[in-house]
């Protein structure tokens, strides 16, 4: 059985005939590897499961580190993609219960990832995550906004969120676009590239 990168390939699982692969950089290494990232920061407890109470308090961050009621449209928002989202995970890993390992969200999150109606909701959930931090509606949020929700919410160090900042403005302009901000979270759930900006959104994999 031989690890690479968050994945787990035993020999039986190889083609007949096919010696293992090495350890490069494949294009399920670089996915896998940021929903490792991800497992990490979502494990509210690090009982090394994530569960439905994980979910909930990640949406919680947000209402905290921006002041939201619970009865706020955005605050809403956030609520609701957080728990579709779990309920999305569940029917793609296919367990009995109501937690998952490691193992069993990212090959999870990876069917989820072709399916068209949890990308819909992803694209949704990042307008809504985006409404939180544009305060003055103007479908930019500066480098210090973005930087506070790595801080407060996804609990990223200062340095490697000024990086991300910087990487996620595509077009120098000093802001982060709506479209920006968008096309990073498509990235970092599809994209293959481990350079590409929307692979490090939630800091360095």
């Amino acid at each position: 059985m031989t690890r690479h990168g968050t994945m787990i390939l035993s020999n039986a699982q190889l083609p007949s005939g096919a010696t293992e692969p090495k350890a490069t950089a494949t294009h399920t290494d670089v996915i896998s590897n940021k929903l490792d990232h991800t497992f990490t920061s979502m494990d509210a407890n690090q009982n090394g499961y994530l569960e439905r109470a994980d979910y909930e308090s990640h949406a919680n961050r947000y209402l905290q580190a921006y002041k939201l009621d619970r009865n706020d449209r955005r605050a809403r928002a956030i609520i609701a993609f957080y728990q579709l989202y779990w309920l999305e995970l569940l029917r793609h890993a296919g367990v009995d219960g109501d937690r998952l390992t490691k193992d069993q969200f990212i090959a999870a999150q990876r069917l989820a990832g072709i399916d068209t109606s949890w990308l819909n909701m992803v694209e949704g959930s990042s307008h809504a995550v985006f409404d939180c931090i544009d305060d003055d509606g103007d479908n930019e949020i500066s480098k210090a906004e973005f930087e506070r929700l790595l801080r407060d919410v996804w609990k990223v160090t200062a340095p490697e969120a000024r990086e991300t900042s910087a990487r996620l403005d595509t077009d120098g302009d000093g802001a982060i676009s709506r479209q920006e901000f968008i096309r990073s979270q498509r990235e970092y759930f599809l994209s293959s590239d481990a350079d590409a900006p929307g692979s490090l959104f939630f800091g360095p994999i």
